[in-house]
C-alpha cells in the first residue's frame, strides 16, 4: 500500500516541473518537501532546472553589438 504523501522520484520531477508554471496545492507541497528530504537524486535535479532557468533567462536579455573595427562587442540589456 502506498502512503498518501509518499511520492516516487518520477511524481517528484512532474511536480518540479509543474511548479515553473503554477503554484503548488499544499498537499504536493508536502509531498515534495517529504521527498526531497529523503532523496539524494531530486534536489541533484532541482538544482539543475534552477540552473537552466536561470541561463535561459541571461540568454533572453544577451545581444551582441559590433563596434567601429567591426569586431563583436558583447553587451548585456539591464533588466
Amino acid at each position: 500500500m502506498k502512503l498518501p504523501l509518499m511520492r516516487t522520484c518520477r511524481e517528484v520531477a512532474t511536480i518540479l516541473i509543474a511548479r515553473e508554471d503554477r503554484a503548488l496545492g499544499p498537499i504536493d507541497r508536502l509531498a515534495l518537501r517529504m521527498h526531497m528530504a529523503l532523496c539524494d537524486a531530486c534536489p541533484r535535479f532541482e538544482k539543475q532546472m534552477l540552473t537552466m532557468r536561470n541561463g535561459l533567462r541571461q540568454w533572453r536579455n544577451y545581444t551582441v553589438t559590433y563596434d567601429s573595427a567591426g569586431t563583436v562587442a558583447p553587451v548585456e540589456k539591464k533588466i
